[in-house]
């Protein structure tokens, strides 16, 4: 099953599938790539996906940029801050320099 499939896929043999025509076989293994499968069933997804963010929003809503010094999901989802690179490994990809989030911050 290939949940990354809208992105790209994850494996080198993915390629979107359909809800009609949804799996496939190569070298003896079934795939499985529907495009936009919370799209089956949009209620349950819309709901499951308000519960998993809605805690986030709050936080930031309630304790501003605190929030994301204080929760580790938060921190880790921070790419930039201020101009300055806050995630190591986006520095390095782009050869920039990276600057901890204590740092951005200050």
């Amino acid at each position: 099953m290939d949940v990354a499939i809208d992105q790209g896929g994850c494996f080198e043999t993915s390629h979107p599938t359909t809800h009609a025509d949804q799996t496939y076989e190569v070298d003896g293994i079934i795939h499985y790539c529907v495009a936009n499968m919370p799209g089956a069933v949009p209620l349950t997804s819309s709901q499951a996906l308000n519960n998993a963010t809605l805690p986030f929003g709050l936080a930031l809503a309630n304790k501003g940029f605190s929030a994301v010094l204080e929760n580790p999901h938060l921190r880790a989802g921070l790419n930039v801050h201020r101009g300055r690179l806050t995630y190591k490994a986006v520095a390095e990809s782009l050869g920039l320099p990276f600057s901890p989030i204590e740092q951005a911050a200050a």
